[in-house]
């Protein structure tokens, strides 16, 4: 299946990824690995295969994103057929970047219903459209796949660390390690590289393939304007108003349908304010932030100067790798990040880079105002490298230090 078992078979130096792998493997369920390109998706179907222990004959794995393909959902039929020829057994089957054959979910339905264990990746948002979840609702489980935490950039490169247990050679190093996570993000190949310069062409294959081609769009210019935009402004307000005027682009639905396009790529991500109304929370106006901390640096602003606005971005990423429910406060003051969970916020956390005189009183004063806002006793105030607090209410930790904690 021109050689792409043997690509896919050929993979060396992986580190286990900090997802739960088993629970997956013995679900019967279909599972769907959503997330960035060149995150790491095959790289993980390839670990579970290892993990499920499967040899040549157990196992079918298939990539979509090859241009010797024909797009047509017959080829899915094709394939499995042809394992079953070969090999005389039914497979598992890995299904890669599935989204570029249409009416895929018809085939992998069908699979299910005869008991075939399915792993499916994608890189559009789409997999889980309204359509699509209809048709697969209570079979499917997901993965959401990011670039490397830092936890995972530092067993990548071997670095093993007790936060528990720091001295102050290992705490230089851990910072060390920490600002070269900071610059470079956590692209694979990147990180294996260390070329930084494999970024632009990630966001312009991105751009291109999965926002201008996949949408069939003409305003490829004016779009790149929005994307450059949000890149230089991670964390920061946006408004409808303000990216019509920096883009060129005059109609208001065709900026709201830029925005999605961009979601669905996973290039961005866009933050609400916190609101028990949810018509007054869609009216509000949100912040964006970037799949990897490398693009916001590479892409966007100059990083050396805008290093609280990466922490930001970093500490935003952690939280919805930890499945949170993210939201910012704005009151009189303004709280980077409140944490739902059911109905009720439950953590307030504000992030700066540095806490000095000059923005001592906004920051406390914020996590504070958002703390009372929602009853809370304790508040978290993340920073570069602080662990002094001048409140016995609020709770002070480097950001590498909270990345690195299990709680």
């Amino acid at each position: 299946m021109f050689g792409q078992k043997d690509v896919f078979n050929g993979k060396k130096h992986l580190i286990r990824r900090d997802i739960d792998l088993e629970k997956y493997i013995t679900s019967g369920q279909i599972v769907i690995l959503s997330g960035i390109r060149r995150c790491g998706k095959s790289s993980l179907l390839f670990l579970i295969k290892q993990e499920m222990k499967l040899d040549e004959a157990e196992y079918c794995y298939f990539n979509f994103d090859d241009e010797r393909i024909t797009a047509d959902v017959s080829i899915l039929e094709d394939i499995y057929n042809i394992h079953l020829e070969i090999y005389g057994k039914e497979p598992v089957l890995f299904l890669d970047e599935i989204q570029n054959i249409d009416e895929w979910e018809k085939f992998v339905n069908r699979m299910y219903e005869q008991g075939t264990k399915i792993f499916i990746t994608g890189s559009n948002a789409n997999l889980f459209s309204s359509e699509i979840s209809s048709r697969l609702t209570g079979r499917n489980k997901e993965i959401g796949l990011f670039p490397f935490s830092f936890s995972e950039y530092l067993r990548f490169n071997r670095h093993d660390f007790n936060i528990d247990r720091i001295s102050g050679k290992t705490r230089s190093l851990l910072l060390k390690n920490f600002n070269q996570y900071m610059k470079k993000g956590g692209f694979p190949l990147v990180v294996k590289e260390d070329d930084l310069e494999l970024l632009n062409a990630y966001f312009q294959d991105i751009f291109y393939r999965d926002i201008i081609a996949r949408h069939n769009l003409s305003q490829v210019n004016e779009i790149r304007q929005i994307g450059l935009y949000f890149a230089s402004n991670v964390g920061k307000l946006f408004s409808y108003s303000t990216l019509k005027k920096i883009s060129g682009v005059k109609s208001s639905s065709s900026i709201k349908d830029y925005l999605y396009f961009y979601a669905q790529s996973y290039l961005f991500f866009y933050l609400s304010k916190f609101d028990y109304s949810v018509k007054k929370q869609m009216m509000n106006r949100k912040k964006a932030y970037m799949i990897d901390s490398g693009f916001a640096g590479k892409i966007g602003f100059n990083f050396s100067e805008n290093k609280g606005r990466i922490l930001e971005n970093i500490v935003f990423l952690e939280l919805l790798r930890r499945g949170k429910d993210v939201y910012y406060y704005s009151g009189k003051k303004e709280c980077d990040f409140v944490i739902k969970k059911g109905l009720e916020i439950v953590e307030a956390i504000q992030v700066c880079y540095h806490i000095d005189i000059n923005n001592e009183e906004r920051e406390y004063e914020g996590l504070q105002e958002a703390m009372q806002a929602y009853g809370l006793k304790q508040g978290l105030l993340l920073s570069y490298d602080s662990e002094q607090s001048n409140y016995d209410n609020i709770k002070a930790m480097p950001v590498w230090k909270w990345l690195l904690s299990k709680n």
